[in-house]
């Protein structure tokens, strides 16, 4: 006997169409949930230091660093006017979160019906990697929903291919894509196994013209690749990988991963199902064949965007199920969320996102006369924004304000003269207690030995030691 796919009629576009609204808020809710727990990262605090410069300085730092950020530090230059405390930082995240939400819900819904929609908010709500980069002062979340209203403006726009207004909308929606990550580019692809003889010119229109912006980005992303020289370069066995980046959990991958699959088989004859299937598995590939054809990029929060197509392939598999599909997303969501429980208790840790400069500076007990010397200038950002109490001398700082073609403040180099006349000097640098950095072996060169030491809990994590002369 041969079985029978059921699928229902596409839902009118007026059924349940109040749902996508409380799916955003709690989208929104669950991630802003972690934005006060964990300190600030490295790159978070980079959006600070970028986001407090002027426009003049954000275009000076645009040319040597980060080009391909401006639009988002243009946009925290103006959030930050208001305030610069963690959760006000990451609240731009978080509501990026609602909007992917809120677009996800109304997708499924267009596509498969009610239980599409709400069980793909739901599993994207639940991911731990939603709350990661919801409560992420970087435009990881922005890209995500500026993606899933790329492809929400591509399906309005084929409904009614006469419509121009629809197809300008796309257009912009395919610039905003473009304006929140250059590597967010990498889901465009799937969005031409959509097209039909009566689209395809209108389409690639609105691809052409919306994607001028990542031509610019691209050529100033290109020019500053020395700026992620840092990146290693990956081989295909990266891949495997994938499942646990888009859930920030192996477990929870590898479940959508497989219903994801299940979910294009039910739905094989929905016109989208192979682009859905594409935006979520054409970009890591293609992000590992850039990093071989022209310098490594491959770096697994560049893919955060494919988190929004797993999630939607998840809800189309309980919505295609032949029978009791609101019990099957409901259940669908219950594992989902019960797998998820122990790295959403990671996220929300206090070195949720490894960089615990608060603890760092509590092991900071300074005496008159005290020296702080940074292994890395760019580590400073962190030490001032989290300082509560007096410092010890910054003896190296040779301006207050950073460089501006970087993250990094000006420093004399001649150690052991700033140093002169110090008995006690407090180091701090990012990394294990045993890395070997020119600046520590500057200090020891200065006639100063490592009495003791203190590491947070993460690799490379920061290291806090005293030196005391010899």
């Amino acid at each position: 006997m041969t079985a029978t796919i059921i699928r229902p009629a596409p839902p009118t576009t007026r059924s349940y169409a109040w749902l996508p609204w409380p799916m955003a808020a709690l989208a929104a809710a669950v991630a802003l949930s972690g934005s006060g727990a964990a300190s600030l990262n490295g790159d978070e605090l980079a959006t600070i230091s970028a986001a407090r410069r002027s426009i003049s300085g954000l275009w000076e730092l645009s040319q040597h660093i980060d080009g391909h950020f401006l639009p988002y530090y243009v946009f925290m230059h103006l959030w930050v006017k208001l305030g610069t405390a963690e959760l006000w930082l990451r609240l731009p995240s978080a509501l990026a979160i609602g909007v992917a939400a809120w677009f996800l819900t109304d997708l499924g819904r267009r596509l498969h019906g009610m239980t599409a929609g709400v069980t793909a908010a739901v599993i994207f709500t639940a991911l731990p990697s939603v709350s990661y980069y919801g409560a992420f002062a970087r435009s990881y979340a922005f890209a995500a929903a500026a993606v899933v209203f790329a492809f929400w403006a591509l399906h309005r726009a084929i409904e009614e291919p006469r419509r121009t207004g629809r197809w300008v909308l796309y257009g912009g929606a395919v610039a905003l894509v473009c304006c929140t990550h250059l590597f967010a580019v990498l889901t465009l692809p799937a969005h031409l196994l959509l097209a039909r003889r009566a689209t395809w010119s209108r389409m690639l229109a609105a691809l052409a013209i919306g994607g001028l912006p990542a031509v610019a980005l691209g050529l100033i992303g290109y020019g500053e690749r020395h700026a992620i020289s840092w990146i290693p370069q990956r081989g295909p066995d990266v891949l495997l990988k994938f499942p646990k980046m888009a859930a920030d959990s192996m477990e929870v991958g590898l479940l959508l991963f497989a219903v994801a699959l299940l979910g294009a088989a039910l739905t094989w004859r929905l016109k989208e199902t192979p682009a859905l299937l594409a935006w979520l598995v054409l970009p890591p590939v293609l992000l590992l064949a850039v990093s071989h054809l022209v310098t490594p990029v491959y770096v697994d929060r560049y893919l955060f965007v494919t988190t929004p197509a797993l999630a939607l392939l998840a809800g189309l598999a309980a919505a295609g199920m032949p029978r009791l599909p609101v019990v099957a997303g409901a259940v669908l969501a219950g594992v989902t969320i019960a797998l998820a429980v122990p790295a959403h208790l990671d996220v929300r840790d206090y070195n949720g996102r490894y960089a615990d400069f608060p603890g760092a500076l509590a092991r900071i007990k300074t005496r008159p006369g005290d020296a702080l010397v940074y292994g890395q200038s760019s580590e400073r950002k962190g030490v001032l924004y989290y300082a509560a109490k007096p410092l010890p001398d910054d003896v190296l700082l040779a301006s207050r304000e950073p460089e501006p073609h970087g993250f990094a403040w000006p420093e004399r180099d001649d150690v052991a003269a700033a140093l002169e006349g110090r008995d006690r000097v407090w180091m701090l640098w990012r990394g294990a207690k045993t890395a070997k950095l020119p600046r520590i072996e500057a200090v020891r060169a200065a006639g100063f030995e490592q009495s003791s030491a203190w590491h947070s809990a993460e690799i490379p994590g920061i290291t806090v030691a005293l030196f005391t002369r010899r």
